[in-house]
């Protein structure tokens, strides 16, 4: 063989042996993340969801892909959102939002593993068979943010005391909203105040809500949980300043945004256990052996600066209870 020849083959070969070697290659694992909220507003807890996931050894784009999927607060989306990632494939869904993303990915799958974000008991909703052995291909963490409604409502009334009745924004399409309200009238009722209840499930019902407080003159207001009333947090607490109510809120981004108070879950230490168990269902450990997590930080959150533009003195025992008082 001339050596011109030689050199030309192996010159080729050497070409052609990298894109084999990476043809054998496995292609990395793709995780679904599918959430009733929108990209914009979710930017904490993704990065959150990251860290977690990074603490087990993966990292977006590197040797992994997420592929994420916003419902932007519109539940009935979910399900097509949800099906159109099992058609990707990918390996694993992680529904976060709360029950409506959970519910959509369980009714697209009954194979691929999910990981999920719920609000209320998920073996009262039916999600899971049992906290430890959830059994199925689900698991994930409960944050009990509804079961801290009378909570929230018995703080409200603590600073409020002359509130003889407190109204509730609540979204009535909202799985869970039916077991919110029960709670909430069993909270009122142990502590002697009635509640009005205002039904919001969209930007018009919020704006009607809140003329509907200072038509009646109520004198403090609650918002219970739900995904699509976070996302407006802007919106209502703009609203709560204008009308000059002062209100309670379940998570600390509404006093971050000038809101009142919130008491709830720490939402980025959610993101991060979920980011952590993500990393070990992909490294193989099945959904049916982790146990549903709980919550273990909560946070009460006051803005004093509000405080005083509504004319609100908060007691110093209450500001030391306080994980983080905005001034």
């Amino acid at each position: 063989m001339r050596r011109r020849e030689l050199i030309t083959l192996l010159g080729g070969a050497a070409a052609v042996w990298p894109l084999a070697t990476r043809a054998q290659q496995p292609a990395m694992p793709v995780i679904g993340f599918l959430s009733t909220r929108s990209r914009d507003e979710s930017a904490r807890v993704v990065s959150a969801f990251q860290r977690g996931l990074a603490g087990t050894g993966y990292a977006d784009g590197q040797n992994v892909i997420i592929e994420y999927r916003w419902a932007l607060s519109q539940y009935d989306r979910l399900g097509a959102l949800a099906s159109e990632l099992v058609r990707r494939p990918v390996n694993l869904i992680v529904a976060v939002g709360a029950e409506p993303s959970a519910l959509a990915a369980k009714a697209a799958t009954a194979t691929i593993p999910i990981v999920a974000i719920f609000t209320t008991d998920p073996v009262a909703t039916g999600l899971v068979a049992s906290l430890n052995r959830p059994g199925g291909n689900l698991t994930g963490i409960s944050d009990l943010a509804s079961t801290l409604e009378p909570k929230r409502l018995e703080l409200l009334r603590k600073l409020v005391p002359q509130a003889s009745i407190i109204a509730v924004v609540l979204n009535p399409t909202f799985p869970p909203s039916a077991q919110q309200r029960k709670d909430l009238e069993e909270a009122a009722h142990a502590l002697g105040v009635r509640l009005h209840i205002l039904h919001a499930s969209t930007d018009d019902e919020i704006e009607q809500a809140f003329a509907s407080i200072t038509q009646l003159n109520v004198p403090a207001f609650t918002i219970a949980v739900d995904p699509f009333l976070l996302t407006r947090r802007e919106k209502i607490v703009a609203l709560a300043a204008r009308h000059a109510v002062p209100g309670m809120y379940f998570l600390r981004d509404y006093p971050l945004a000038g809101g009142l108070m919130s008491y709830g879950n720490d939402i980025a230490d959610l993101y991060q256990q979920i980011g952590m168990y993500a990393g070990r269902v992909l490294k193989g450990e099945n959904p049916t052996d982790l146990p549903i997590m709980l919550p273990t930080k909560f946070e009460l959150v006051i803005n004093m600066k509000t405080a005083k533009a509504l004319g609100i003195e908060v007691p110093v025992s209450m500001q030391l209870l306080a994980d983080e008082v905005i001034e």
